[in-house]
């Protein structure tokens, strides 16, 4: 176990030694969801679009490139990936690709990796808004996310990737995910397309997403991005963070809306889990949503409809592919990946780590 000096130190321990408490395991049942009524989110979209933020963690670029991994069935079933890009430098990881259903461009982003959790949750404890965001007055967000989308290889291959797409199957809609820091780095991702590219009919959906800047941004984030769902998860820890002050409104993190809140409201004696999705207000900190319950669960993070999100792998930055698969793009001195699929072309089956 790690050992913490000074006083935030035995905080943090104190902290982490309640996690480990409150986290605790459930077991594996059936589900069934309740959503007060809502124009503004879909049920059956959340659940596709979970499944993406799910795959897009997979190691194996093999099977992730040609959409035949355990996680790439279901409701992804169809999906052709246009581009995979791996920048391992920063440990960033992202795809986009056309799916069937929606018929849409779908961007997803992974979440945490190259360090424990615990360590990262650790330091968005501490971290202060410390960007001035282009183009808006008094918005400032924070750095780290927003260099991880607009200052390594994601964005210009991102970029590309969808001006091929719409160029092949023409003006579609496009779906931006993530999990986590995945869900960050997506909204960032989903502004640049429609403020800087003029890229019309852009949508969010993330999962268990931190707050990204103040309330300045988050209005104008808002306003520029009105077709967005954060979905939390009852005492998922990480929405809450970097922490929200209301004392302080204006020079504290603020979430954009709109969130949806899931909760568990089943008994340990019933089989059947039982979930109330709330539809909250316009402001993005509704005091009724996960707001009015303290975020400890490391577990909730991890599990989002009933998908689960992968754990910290001591290799966490690794990849693994067959070299064949090396023709559809390029390796930099870096070893940071972009493969890029010719849509005129399929792609054939090739040994896949899973398969093994």
């Amino acid at each position: 176990m790690k050992r913490y000096t000074g006083t935030r130190g035995w905080f943090l321990f104190y902290f982490f030694a309640c996690l480990l408490v409150l986290s605790a395991g459930r077991d594996s049942k059936l589900m069934k969801y309740e959503t007060n009524s809502s124009s503004v989110y879909n049920h059956t979209l959340a659940m596709i679009m979970v499944e993406y933020a799910s795959a897009v963690y997979i190691s194996d670029m093999t099977s992730l490139f040609t959409w035949t991994c355990t996680r790439c069935r279901g409701l992804t079933e169809g999906f052709e990936v246009v581009q995979l890009i791996v920048d391992v430098e920063s440990c960033l990881q992202s795809f986009v690709g056309v799916a069937k259903d929606p018929r849409a461009i779908i961007i997803a982003f992974r979440g945490t990796r190259g360090t424990s959790i615990q360590n990262w949750i650790e330091d968005l404890f501490w971290k202060q808004l410390d960007l001035d965001y282009p183009g808006m007055e008094g918005a400032k967000v924070h750095s780290g996310f927003y260099r991880a989308y607009h200052c390594t290889t994601i964005r210009p291959a991102i970029l590309n990737a969808v001006k091929t797409a719409k160029e092949v199957y023409g003006d579609l809609d496009t779906i931006v995910t993530g999990h986590s820091m995945g869900g960050a780095i997506a909204a960032f991702c989903a502004l640049d397309l429609i403020v800087n590219h003029n890229v019309p009919n852009v949508q969010v959906m993330t999962f268990g997403q931190p707050r990204i800047g103040n309330a300045v941004f988050a209005s104008y984030y808002s306003k520029h991005l009105p077709d967005t769902i954060r979905v939390t998860h009852e005492h998922d820890i990480v929405p809450h963070l970097p922490p929200y002050f209301s004392i302080i409104p204006r020079k504290t993190y603020h979430h954009f809306p709109r969130e949806v809140w899931l909760q568990d409201t089943s008994s340990t004696s019933n089989r059947l889990a039982s979930y109330i999705e709330t539809v909250c207000d316009d402001s993005g900190e509704d005091p009724n949503c996960s707001r009015s319950v303290i975020g400890n669960s490391i577990q909730d993070h991890l599990s989002y409809y009933g998908v689960e999100f992968p754990t910290d792998d001591p290799a966490t930055c690794w990849i693994v592919m067959d070299p064949a698969i090396t023709e559809y793009g390029s390796i930099d001195s870096e070893g940071n990946v972009v493969l890029f699929r010719d849509l005129a072309t399929p792609v054939p089956r090739m040994q896949s780590l899973e398969a093994k």
